[in-house]
């Protein structure tokens, strides 16, 4: 699994077209963890999209932040160990102000951990910003 992340407007997407032309695109929408997971298939390249939205649904429905973890944490367990490389397209929330209101604030911190996640379980981590790319990891 590779993550590529960074704010709006990076070059994630872009980064993503250059470096796996033949990719599959797979936008996460709510509710469907398991059909990104069943989306794997037999050993392609799977670009991941809208993990943030995702998240975002996903936060509105349950206000239990244990399962919420669990979720997303086997999200990216199944996305780790399918056959084939899935390319996450992850947000980076951690600049600017942060929000007053609790709901966004709930969000920002769930992305951060799942980004976290993401990247502890992925074998090449880059950060984009201003269109240009930085291998973390």
């Amino acid at each position: 699994m590779q993550s590529l992340i960074g704010g709006a407007g990076s070059g994630r997407r872009r980064l993503a077209a250059e470096r796996f032309p033949g990719a599959r695109w797979h936008r996460l929408a709510a509710g469907e963890a398991a059909a990104c997971l069943e989306a794997r298939g037999g050993g392609e390249v799977l670009v991941v999209d809208g993990i943030a939205d995702w998240l975002a649904a996903a936060l509105a429905e349950t206000s239990d932040d244990e399962a919420l973890r669990g979720l997303w944490s086997g999200l990216l367990d199944g996305l780790a160990a399918a056959p084939g490389e899935a390319v996450l397209i992850l947000d980076e929330m951690g600049r600017g102000i942060v929000p007053m209101d609790p709901a966004p604030r709930r969000l920002r911190d769930h992305n951060g951990w799942l980004v976290q996640a993401a990247a502890a379980r992925s074998r090449a981590v880059w950060y984009l910003r201003h269109g240009l790319c930085k291998q973390l990891k």
